[in-house]
């Protein structure tokens, strides 16, 4: 993103004028604040509900877990535009003994009076597909959801469903079953307050999983909090034997958001650079902080939605970071007339980031539509970053001058990086064959069908290369421990044999070169033994395809082998087992009298055919994918684990000692 062409800088010029206004912390929500009442009359209806119930997928995503959590993150989500519309602060959500949830917030309650289809309109918004304040109304400037198919969904798939509305004075009730009106509206108290209560029960005939987990809640109740600055979100849940409770306030908002990202990170400037702007009715917020590590971990919302493949919103900062530390570096000296700019890689190194846009009217693209598409925010972040980071930099210029010496750092280490890779790329055309020599490859071509094994060690690497299925299954041998990469620049990574010979048989690139479609293998398989050591190894390489293939990881392309810990025999027969309660399950199972066990301590100790018939036949083998739900927090995790600061680690191993079996020291 750092050349930036005429054409573009020219309609960015267009765009943008006067009505840019930069604003302070306060002046922000006003934007998303509404006027007026909020009423029957402001409930648009698209669509009926009859066709949810059949097809459950297109409207939640799925009917799995995913499915099952985002019932809550409609119903909160109802409660956040409130808050956005200025009328809402405290948010409770509940998970019950039998995993049903309830929904309260001090909002102003949803509309009671008579809509135009002869319903209340509580009942529409319940029992209507996308009727809502949201869908072109006047009732909300912005309102978050991903699908956005409002709570009549989180209605139609559950059991039950029971809604009380505080409003106008008077407390009111509603009931449904499986989207059905079972109890009409009426009236059960009177208050002089304002608010909303939903209480429902996900249908076990539609979900494949009705057991909520407590930190996949916690984890985006969370971060709605950071993003909606001011807001109270109380997590409660009464399944355990005492109730636990969370409340997630944040004074700071997104600047909270970035010092929490970084909060076992070394940072370079102590507090996060916070600016925010506005044109029309969108509203752009960012908060940055710079940490001595050698990644980039930039995280944009539109409209509280994680927009995972980034958009114009991410583009207009890139372009703008990259012009605007570029101009600070030459007008201080430190980049000198001839010499070339930095490259924007070069200056988001280190760089934690979040960036919040609220908008009327997103539009989303991409493989899982979380790419933000309207063109006009690209010109207006970038208008508000420019200006913004221009002032910090020259209010700043001692913490400046770091950050862009570690940008110049960044910058030789990748054009040294650059070098050892043409290096490579000549040496392997003069070769016969590019792949490296100790790669026992398949005859497969086709990716999807072809596997590599990661094999810890050459004893274990013969094994496995006996063992295998020739046609579709390839041994890559590593010896030792390869780079901690969480503690080193590409240059350095790149000199690693291990690591070179991984890159080379893969075949798909690395950084910022990385292209899965010129991936070799469509399953990449950790197979280490059941040690510290292994563990060891195993972390070290989940650390090296996070931070420079994420993308494998992301599509579910990196899987961990479960060879098994114990063989049993008894006469002619033999069983394996893979923890030490399903060894004592087994030989409660077949009888004490007569065994052997043997505990494996290294693959090496498995001839060929065991190791195929335990872990790598296909048809019996146990591998378990490598999942990446939550970006942030497998960040912190890489950098506690991985990283320079030790206080972290060591609280990190106290608080996690109690659940460590088998170490063997």
């Amino acid at each position: 993103m750092a050349d930036f062409n005429e054409k573009t800088q020219g309609e960015i010029d267009k765009n943008i004028d006067e009505t840019i206004k930069i604003h302070l912390d306060e002046e922000s929500a006003q934007v998303t604040a509404v006027e007026g009442d909020y009423g029957a009359n402001q409930i648009q209806i698209l669509e009926g509900l009859e066709a949810v119930r059949k097809r459950p997928g297109m409207y939640i995503g799925s009917t799995s877990s995913r499915g099952l959590h985002h019932l809550v993150y409609e119903v909160v989500d109802n409660s956040i535009d409130e808050a956005l519309a200025g009328y809402c602060t405290h948010v409770e959500v509940t998970i019950h003994k039998d995993n049903s949830i309830t929904v309260t917030d001090n909002g102003r309650g949803i509309p009671v009076d008579m809509h135009e289809s002869g319903k209340p309109a509580v009942e529409v918004v319940l029992t209507v597909l996308h009727a809502g304040g949201k869908f072109g109304g006047s009732g909300y400037k912005v309102s978050g959801g991903l699908h956005g198919v409002g709570v009549s969904v989180v209605n139609a798939l559950s059991s039950y469903m029971d809604v009380r509305v505080k409003r106008d004075g008077k407390i009111y009730a509603i009931s449904f079953e499986k989207g059905v009106t079972k109890e009409p509206l009426h009236v059960i108290g009177e208050t002089t307050e304002t608010g909303t209560y939903v209480h429902f029960l996900p249908d076990s005939e539609i979900f494949d999983e009705t057991v909520y987990d407590y930190d996949t809640l916690r984890h985006r109740l969370r971060e709605l909090s950071f993003l909606n600055r001011g807001i109270t979100i109380t997590l409660s849940d009464e399944r355990g034997e005492e109730l636990r409770k969370e409340v997630f306030y944040f004074e700071g908002g997104i600047s909270s958001f970035v010092e929490h990202l970084n909060r076992n990170k070394e940072v370079i400037n102590p507090e996060p650079v916070y600016f925010n702007g506005t044109k029309d009715t969108t509203v752009v917020e960012i908060a940055l902080q710079y940490n001595t590590s050698y990644s980039e971990n930039i995280y944009s919302f539109v409209n509280n939605i994680n927009t995972e493949e980034g958009g114009t919103h991410l583009a207009g900062f890139k372009s703008a970071l990259t012009r605007a530390a570029n101009d600070f570096a030459r007008r201080q000296g430190i980049i000198k007339n001839n010499d070339d700019n930095l490259q924007g890689e070069d200056i988001r190194e280190g760089l934690t980031c979040v960036i919040s846009i609220k908008l009327r009217e997103p539009q989303f693209e991409g493989q899982t539509k979380t790419k933000l598409g309207n063109s006009e925010v690209r010109g207006i972040v970038d208008s508000i970053v420019t200006e913004g980071l221009s002032e910090y930099f020259e209010e700043n210029p001692v913490i400046s001058k770091r950050i862009i010496e570690k940008s110049i750092m960044a910058s030789r280490a990748r054009e040294a990086a650059r070098k050892a890779r043409e290096l490579t790329r000549r040496k392997n055309a003069l070769e016969v064959s590019s792949l490296p020599g100790k790669l026992a490859d398949c005859s497969v071509k086709d990716p999807e069908q072809a596997e590599i094994y990661l094999v810890e060690g050459d004893s274990a690497g013969g094994s496995a290369k006996q063992g295998r299925d020739r046609r579709f299954q390839a041994i890559l041998p590593l010896r030792g421990k390869i780079l901690n990469v969480e503690k080193a620049r590409l240059d350095k990574v790149l000199n690693n044999e291990e690591i070179r010979t991984m890159i080379t048989a893969f075949g798909s690139g690395i950084g910022e070169e990385f292209d899965i479609t010129k991936r070799r293998y469509g399953k990449i398989i950790i197979m280490t033994d059941a040690d510290v050591d292994g563990a060891h190894i195993r972390t070290l390489l989940l650390t090296f395809f996070y931070r420079y293939m994420k993308p494998l990881i992301e599509n579910g392309h990196v899987y961990i082998a479960q060879p098994p810990l114990y063989q049993i025999r008894k006469g002619k027969s033999h069983w394996y087992t893979y923890s030490d309660e399903e060894l004592a399950q087994k030989l409660d199972e077949i009888g004490r009298d007569g065994i052997t066990v043997q505990r494996y301590k290294g693959l090496g100790e498995m001839n060929p055919e065991q190791l195929w018939e335990t872990t790598m036949d296909p048809e019996k083998r146990t591998v378990l994918q490598v999942d990446l739900r939550e970006a942030e927090e497998a960040d912190a995790i890489f950098t506690v684990l991985m990283g320079d600061k030790v206080e972290p680690r060591r609280r990190f191993i106290e608080e996690h000692a109690s659940l460590v079996r088998n170490l063997d020291i």
